[in-house]
């Protein structure tokens, strides 16, 4: 079965850094776009960032850019994404996404997710 297991997560000051990863299994990794989506305490669902297949192709949503960034290491299924620059705004739980489909990024299975606070 699809396995995601999201690591990396914990807290850290206003403008410290994090990176996240996602151990992938059950799948072919290396077919499949992924994303990272979010969900703070009084938000929906935010895909942050998606990346195509083979890597070469990335998405951020506009309050990240220039802040994270995406990757993924095919060969080790494993998905990852470097979150510097972090702002108190960013605290949510973070979600490896297998699969993620226009508009809202949002894929069809969900790891268990890694909780990211940013607090002074």
């Amino acid at each position: 079965e699809v396995q995601l297991v999201e690591s990396g997560g914990g807290l850290v000051q206003p403008g410290g850094s994090l990176r996240l990863s996602c151990a992938a299994s059950g799948f072919t990794f290396g077919s499949y776009d992924m994303s990272w989506v979010r969900q703070a305490p009084e938000k929906g669902p935010e895909c942050v960032s998606a990346i195509n297949s083979g890597g070469n192709t990335t998405y951020y949503t506009d309050s990240v850019k220039g802040r994270f960034t995406i990757s993924r290491d095919n060969a080790k299924n494993t998905l990852y994404l470097q979150m510097n620059s972090l702002k108190p705004e960013d605290t949510a739980v973070y979600y490896c996404t297998k699969s993620p489909v226009w508009p809202n990024f949002l894929g069809d299975f969900w790891g268990q997710g890694t909780q990211v606070t940013v607090s002074s």
